[in-house]
């Protein structure tokens, strides 16, 4: 019996994977998703949801303006995948508040804002002294020094966007296999040749979205995935009256009302867990910025794994050796899930490569002449 054949195949379920594949599949590519087991380490299910442009791009003025031109495209993203499968992803943009404890942090964060915006000034955003963020956000504490304010930022609710482009990409015409990870990946006379954990595809052209687990795959079509895994930790709390109208860096309030807390930044390898004392700091924060969730319940909490390389940027690349092999590499996949979606897969179906992912290759970390872009 011959190996099911299709245009293309991507390894990697997740945000980025699927962003890619939906995009390959409403181009009407035949696409095949090889998606791990359940027990895989995530970040989607791990993701703060945030579609984030602020502060973005400090060394790196494309990374910004990639940000910024996905959170533009985000609005009609989620509109089509609601029309498409009745699925909201619960995408708002009213602008998103970095709070500061002090007017150390506040002068820093404006520092880095303005340095960005003397790059590009259609990167926007305005100063919160204490008065202007009670102003805007009334159950702010008084005691915070202020924050920063930009338009371009938002957030969505990433396991609900997942459900809306896993469906999407099943209706035109998708085939989505779970529970079966990429285990080799060769060439063959039409392209490559991918053995799964239950079989053998034959693709035109492969993606390599799998997070943490391109590091093992991209060997195998000549490339190089410099990542490591860098814990967040997040903590939910019960239903909440709504008091917060804009997403912030350590406190989001979704539309059911349940606040999400956060984040941690830990090098602990491979440790998904979570620990009492970064739980604490979490919750210290969160009180400090707003006194009302002192007495609010903890419902869940748990840990996840960021994909980060060296410089935390992304990685988008397409194997010398291998054409038709592509390497996707990301921490931000709700905020770039529409560029993923929209820019990234048109170019991976056949199109030019788009000229603002001219510093995001992996060959970065090992020529000297890439130095300037991170």
């Amino acid at each position: 019996m011959s190996a099911p054949r299709f245009d293309i195949v991507v390894a990697g379920g997740g945000l980025v994977g699927m962003a890619i594949a939906y995009g390959l599949a409403r181009a009407g590519k035949r696409v095949a998703v090889c998606d791990g087991a359940d027990g895989a380490h995530r970040a989607a299910r791990g993701n703060f949801g945030l579609v984030w442009v602020q502060g973005k791009g400090g060394r790196c003025l494309p990374y910004a303006q990639w940000s910024r031109e996905s959170s533009q495209r985000w609005s009609s993203f989620a509109a089509q995948l609601q029309r498409e499968t009745g699925v909201n992803p619960g995408f708002e943009r009213p602008g998103g508040i970095e709070l500061c404890e002090t007017r150390e942090e506040r002068d820093a964060a404006q520092q880095l804002l303005e340095s960005i915006r003397a790059q590009d000034p259609s990167l926007t955003y305005e100063v919160l002294d204490p008065a202007a963020l009670k102003a805007r956000i009334p159950s702010a504490s008084a005691a915070l020094a202020g924050g920063l304010y930009s338009p371009h930022d938002g957030h969505a609710s990433p396991l609900h966007t997942l459900r809306a482009m896993q469906q999407a990409f099943q209706q035109h015409g998708g085939t989505y296999l779970p529970r079966n990870e990429v285990r080799e990946i060769g060439t063959h006379n039409d392209g490559f040749e991918v053995i799964t954990a239950t079989g053998t595809l034959v693709a035109q052209r492969v993606v390599l979205a799998a997070g943490l687990d391109n590091a093992r795959l991209a060997p195998m079509v000549g490339m190089h995935a410099p990542i490591s895994p860098l814990r967040g930790q997040i903590m939910v709390t019960e239903r909440l009256a709504p008091f917060l109208d804009y997403p912030t860096l350590v406190v989001r309030q979704t539309p059911e009302g349940s606040v999400l807390l956060g984040d941690s930044a830990e090098d602990v390898g491979f440790d998904d867990g979570q620990t009492r004392s970064v739980m604490a700091d979490i919750a210290r924060r969160a009180r400090t910025a707003f006194p009302l969730l002192a007495h609010a319940r903890i419902v869940r909490a748990w840990g996840a794994l960021r994909i980060m390389t060296p410089d935390g940027l992304p990685v988008y690349e397409e194997s010398r050796s291998h054409p038709g092999a592509f390497l996707a590499i990301c921490h931000s996949g709700v905020t770039l899930a529409a560029a993923h979606t929209d820019v990234i897969a048109p170019w991976i179906a056949g199109g030019t490569r788009p000229a603002i992912l001219q510093p995001f290759v992996a060959t970065r970390f090992s020529n000297p002449t890439d130095a300037h872009h991170v």
